[in-house]
């Protein structure tokens, strides 16, 4: 069987559908070697010292872990110096890292949530690196710059480190998934087409802020818990990992719908989910794969960016799931 690596692939969407330049297709090859240095650290845990709290904080004000700064470091050094960047923007950092003067400068822009679920690493649960790429308009590197929405982005990805690290990737011409050969250190194509189900009986949501949420949520997910002698007709699992990635590739592959909504704990924080380095990345994947990403009121993808840090609440995954809830908010809120 022909084994069709990521450069191929790459390749091919250069190549034979232009869907992207060479400078994109090497920039992402880039993020790749960085997600498999990532991979290493993460499976080595204890035993490369990289478990625990740092001893510090992020600019959201929560304590970062030893891996965070790891994976943040590598994926800095990794794309700071191959030329096609003019800036990057974490997670875990306050202000852009622009290129340094000593490198030279491309037309792209880098955002990444460098260890989603990392509050889970300690207990070996999967955790994952969110990406996004947009190209930088005349080569500004400062906050402004990134603030684009997320219809404007070029290409989008994420890593999953589980019993396989698997890479997720879209350039805009559907989305596929491709699985680390550790033995050769290849990455190899194991799903050309990853396609949301249509028909899903699993939701995702965090049912522990149910006094927080907005009607239109406890309306949804009380008909959910309903089952087959609700109004559904039918019965609803829940599940619940508390990483971004690992429960958004769960309904990618099996159906579903993720939900992290608006809530009235922090009137400050109309969402839990920061908009450039989580919410778009993966509502640009859900959309390429068939679903729909919404905040719940209006298309996730269309809403522009108003700081660089900036949290929105999220819901996505299969279309009529994703649409009953629509109709719910046009109802009631």
């Amino acid at each position: 069987m022909q084994r069709i690596t990521l450069t191929q692939y790459l390749v091919e969407q250069q190549r034979e559908f232009e869907r992207i330049p060479a400078d994109l297709r090497l920039l992402i090859e880039v993020v790749a070697r960085a997600v498999k240095a990532i991979s290493v650290n993460v499976g080595k845990g204890a035993i490369a010292g990289v478990l625990g709290e740092a001893g510090s904080d992020n600019v959201q004000g929560e304590a970062q872990k030893r891996l965070d700064v790891v994976a943040n470091e590598i994926l800095l050094l990794s794309n700071e110096w191959g030329g096609h960047l003019a800036g990057m923007a974490s997670e875990e950092l306050p202000d852009p890292y622009p290129i340094p003067n000593r490198y030279p400068r491309g037309g792209y822009l880098l955002l990444f949530d460098p260890l989603d679920g990392s509050s889970n690493i300690d207990v070996n649960i999967s955790v994952g690196t969110i990406f996004s790429v947009l190209r930088s308009p005349d080569g500004a590197t400062d906050e402004s710059a990134f603030l684009q929405p997320g219809t404007q982005q070029l290409a989008a990805g994420y890593a999953l480190y589980g019993p396989q690290t698997l890479l997720v990737l879209t350039v805009g011409n559907g989305v596929a998934a491709f699985t680390l050969d550790r033995e050769f250190g290849t990455w190899i194509l194991t799903e050309p087409n990853m396609r949301i189900p249509g028909h899903t009986q699993e939701y995702a949501i965090n049912a522990s802020n149910a006094r927080f949420w907005d009607p239109a949520i406890k309306r949804y997910i009380d008909e959910l818990i309903a089952g087959r002698e609700g109004p559904r007709g039918r019965d609803f699992n829940m599940r619940w990992v508390g990483s971004m990635v690992a429960d958004v590739h769960r309904l990618l592959t099996r159906g579903g719908i993720f939900m992290y909504p608006r809530d009235k704990r922090d009137p400050s924080k109309p969402g839990r989910l920061r908009l450039l380095y989580e919410a778009n990345p993966m509502g640009f994947i859900v959309e390429q794969a068939g679903g729909m990403a919404t905040t719940g009121a209006g298309r996730l993808l269309e809403l522009v960016p108003e700081a660089l840090h900036q949290r929105v609440p999220v819901v996505l995954g299969s279309p009529e799931e994703v649409s009953r809830i629509g109709d719910y908010y046009r109802e009631m809120c």
